[in-house]
């Protein structure tokens, strides 16, 4: 399990990392989520005792990194994408970090099997591309078979089969009672991978908890209604304060009721309904929507702007 409590970085006057806590849980996959400049990546770096916090703790099954005896056997992470010696082949870079950390030697080839490097293993690192790369560091970091895994954009570079994988390796990991924390900026991926969230915006905590219940508090869900009866109710949806739009098929959107309170007035007022279907928000609509103030670099709306410079 990872702890983290009351975290806090600062870097001169700016605050990275503020009063951060939540815990991520053995089991399941957890998605670490925020806008650019967060403050994942400092977090996660905290964790791995690369960052030393100005308060607050960071634990790695009740220690903290620098306490752990044998650091790769009981937390593995990835961190940075070709963080590795770019003369070293794939291989000798494993056999490094094994040899360091009283890792049987034979865990390397297994590793390189597992993510799909064994046929370029004699290559040079440096020679690899940035998906490779990805590849090798997903490698090192499960070398010593740790119970524990951080995962920084572990899908940039990959192709949509790599993505794949990567997908399918973090719930088996996971699956086998290890801890997953992963961090990344493609939202729709992480609601195919993860089982909970820790999302955070200017270091700050903004939610802890399952996708679906993060979906579930955004206020952008809404009902899609089939009725030969659209005027009469739209105009009885009104009267109830609901929020009505027209779609070009000749379906209504309702905001502000429930598909069950919509039932229960088309009863009440005797209106016909041919389809009554919920529209959830998307992981992705929650998270802009539980995020927008929390944007730190946010361009500009006016299109025109650049349009006149031209002129």
């Amino acid at each position: 399990m990872i702890t983290v409590h009351s975290l806090t970085k600062r870097y001169g006057a700016t605050t990275a990392v503020d009063q951060l806590t939540f815990e991520v849980p053995p089991g399941v996959v957890t998605g670490f989520l925020g806008p650019n400049g967060s403050g994942k990546s400092t977090t996660m770096r905290m964790i791995m005792g690369l960052d030393i916090p100005e308060s607050g703790t960071a634990l790695i099954d009740g220690q903290v990194y620098s306490e752990l005896a044998w650091p790769m056997r009981q937390v593995g992470g990835l961190l940075e994408a070709k963080a590795f010696h770019p003369t070293r082949t794939a291989r000798n870079h494993l056999r490094c970090l094994a040899l360091a950390n009283d890792i049987p030697l034979r865990r390397v080839d297994e590793v390189l099997d597992l993510v799909g490097l064994t046929s370029v293993a004699g290559r040079r690192a440096g020679k690899f591309s940035l998906g490779m790369g990805q590849r090798l560091g997903i490698a090192a970091a499960l070398l010593g078979d740790p119970g524990v895994l951080l995962f920084d954009e572990p899908v940039n570079g990959l192709d949509p089969e790599g993505i794949r994988w990567v997908r399918n390796l973090l719930r088996d990991l996971a699956a086998e009672g290890r801890t997953v924390l992963v961090s990344s900026h493609l939202i729709s991926e992480m609601a195919l991978t993860a089982d909970r969230l820790v999302v955070i915006g200017r270091g700050r905590l903004i939610a802890e908890t399952g996708v679906a219940d993060f979906v579930a508090r955004s206020g952008t869900a809404a009902v899609r209604l089939v009725t030969p009866d659209v005027a009469a109710f739209s105009a009885a949806l009104a009267a109830e304060g609901a929020s009505v739009g027209a779609g070009e098929d000749g379906s209504l959107t309702v905001e502000g009721l429930t598909a069950p309170q919509i039932g229960d007035l088309a009863a009440r007022d005797r209106l016909r309904v041919h389809e009554l279907v919920p529209i959830l928000a998307s992981l992705e609509d929650a998270f802009m929507e539980l995020t927008q103030d929390e944007v730190e670099y946010r361009p500009s709306t006016n299109a025109g702007v650049a349009a006149g410079a031209k002129e």
